[in-house]
């Protein structure tokens, strides 16, 4: 199989293998505690622990695509961004 047409750079893997971490660990924790206590945010709306995570992903997925606009294809800095905009979420959404 050729994958040269993708720039598989070590930001980029981390960041997929985040993604599949956190899948996992989301799937775990439903299982150990199923249901999640549904509740209103900032955004006054109702949200569960898997639409935060939905959340959490998009918008990492936004600011990797624009640090790679702005910024370079330097991706630790968005990582950390991501991770502290995924931190915001869980804790206020």
């Amino acid at each position: 199989m050729n994958l040269t047409w993708m720039a598989w750079t070590l930001p980029t893997a981390v960041f997929f293998i985040t993604i599949l971490v956190l899948l996992c660990g989301m799937a775990v924790w439903e299982y150990v505690s199923p249901g999640g206590n549904p509740r209103v945010g900032v955004l006054r709306f109702e949200t569960t622990r898997g639409d935060r995570l939905f959340l959490s992903l998009l918008g990492s997925a936004f600011i990797h695509l624009a640090w790679l606009g702005l910024v370079g294809p330097n991706l630790w800095w968005a990582l950390a961004l991501s991770v502290v905009y995924a931190v915001g979420v869980f804790r206020y959404v």
